[in-house]
This record gives structure tokens, C-alpha cells and sequence, in this order.
């Protein structure tokens, strides 16, 4: 074995995004959001009305989970789903008011986790680290 264990990159991301999401679980915690399903949130905040399985595309996450989130978030009653008769029966998110309300408490949490995630990072870094991390994902695809 040249590499010893810790030496592997793979071993290194795994165990960042390990301390990322064990960070942001703290953060979140206190609104009754996980990490993931902060995910779907972010996006909602950004635009309301995305498909289900738009989602799967977007998060890379498989239909049965989406499904499983969204139906969480709903439960929370931070999101309703909605079926569109569209061709495609399509089921989209939209924000309920508490929903709304919650972005303005979580949103500064996840600009402040990114100010701490990047500090002392140049531009220049996390453009390359986006390059490298883009690459690696390249390097992952299976045909």
C-alpha cells in the first residue's frame, strides 16, 4: 500500500464533509431542519414552485428521498406540495407562511456557515477548489 489511509483524498473529503454537515446540523437544529432538507429549502427561497423531480436532478438524490424530504418539510408545515395537471402530473413545492418565516432565520445562518467555511480562502482557491471537485465528479461518473 503506498498511501496510508489518511494520505487518500477521498478519505479527506469524506471526513470535511462529515465536519460540514455535523456544523450546520448544530446550526439548524434549533429550527427543526436538517441539513438536507435545508437544501431543498435554499432552493425554495430562491424560487418557490419547483418540481419534485427537478429536485432530483438538481440535488443528485434519488426520487424515493426527495420524496421523502418534501413530505417532511410538509409535515413540518414549511412547504406544501401541489400537483399540476401539466402532461406530466408534476408535483411542485411552494412555501407556506411559515416557510417564509423561517428563511429569514436560517438564511443568515447558512451566509455565516459560509463565511466560516471560506475564511482565509481566496476567490482564486474556491475556483479552483470548484475546478478540482468538478474533476473529481468526472472522474466518478459511470457510464
Amino acid at each position: 500500500m503506498k498511501l496510508k489511509l489518511k494520505d487518500y483524498p477521498g478519505v479527506k473529503i469524506h471526513k470535511t464533509a462529515l465536519r460540514l454537515t455535523k456544523f450546520l446540523k448544530t446550526k439548524l437544529e434549533p429550527y427543526n431542519l436538517a441539513p438536507e432538507q435545508n437544501l431543498i429549502m435554499m432552493l425554495l427561497w430562491e424560487q418557490e414552485g419547483i418540481a419534485q423531480h427537478e429536485l432530483v436532478e438538481i440535488l443528485d438524490k434519488d426520487k424515493t428521498n426527495i420524496t421523502r424530504m418534501a413530505s417532511n418539510l410538509e409535515s413540518k408545515g414549511f412547504i406544501k406540495r401541489e400537483t399540476n395537471m401539466d402532461g406530466r402530473r408534476a408535483v411542485k413545492l411552494y412555501l407556506t407562511e411559515e416557510g417564509r418565516a423561517l428563511g429569514a432565520k436560517v438564511i443568515p445562518i447558512a451566509e455565516e456557515f459560509n463565511s466560516i467555511v471560506t475564511k482565509g480562502i481566496t476567490n482564486e482557491e474556491i475556483l479552483q477548489l470548484e475546478r478540482i471537485l468538478s474533476k473529481i465528479d468526472m472522474n466518478l461518473q459511470i457510464d
